[in-house]
């Protein structure tokens, strides 16, 4: 699924471009996210995302495939795989900064493709909740680009916490997505009672 997203930064485009780069500064402003490691190039870390009463941990890289500096413009391959689960998750992320008002607008477009639990809840959920989390972060950068450095009064996520889908989608969407664990609930229980009947006529 594509997903796209603009925000605007009250910094100069040079300046922006600088911070985004900065993945250790930035980090705390992606809910779920813990860097373990950057060498420039590279991100190794992890994402927490609780589904109701479940909490999935997909661990893996972040590659940056391009950084032009001149246009402003950058590509991100990244991908992981549940701690304990099959479910995957892939995205391609392409981000382009430019000079608006004296600040920067910056557009990201991400084709996303996620496999496991976090993918029953289908495009449109995973859209909001994506322009839900975008808005969030943008707001905790801009609180990071114009407070100063080591500010206690920046918003930002604990990286034990986990981006929690249900509280982020926001009461409508929790329902619908609460309706589609409740009937994959029922699915299992049914399954379950069919295996004791079965078992319980040997």
């Amino acid at each position: 699924m594509e997903l796209h997203h603009e925000f605007t930064v009250p910094v100069p485009v040079d300046e922006a471009w600088r911070t985004l780069l900065d993945i250790e500064r930035v980090a705390p402003c992606m809910p779920g996210a813990s860097v373990e490691e950057y060498d420039g190039k590279t991100v190794t870390g992890a994402v927490k995302v609780r589904v109701g009463p479940i909490t999935v941990t997909y661990k893996g890289t972040a590659v940056f495939e391009e950084q032009d500096e001149t246009a402003h413009r950058l590509v991100l391959i990244a991908g992981g795989r549940e701690t304990r689960g099959q479910g995957t998750a892939r995205a391609t992320v392409t981000g382009t900064l430019s000079e608006h008002d004296g600040g920067t607008a910056v557009s990201v477009r991400t084709d996303l493709t996620v496999t496991g639990r976090p993918a029953q809840f289908g495009r449109g959920v995973m859209a909001e909740v994506g322009d839900r989390l975008v808005g969030q972060f943008a707001a905790c950068l801009s609180q990071r680009l114009t407070e100063p450095a080591g500010s206690a009064t920046v918003a930002e996520t604990s990286p034990d916490e986990p981006l929690d889908l249900f509280r982020t989608a926001g009461t409508p969407l929790a329902k619908r997505a609460a309706a589609v664990a409740a009937a994959v609930l029922g699915v299992l229980v049914a399954a379950r009672v069919r295996r004791w009947r079965q078992a319980r006529r040997k």
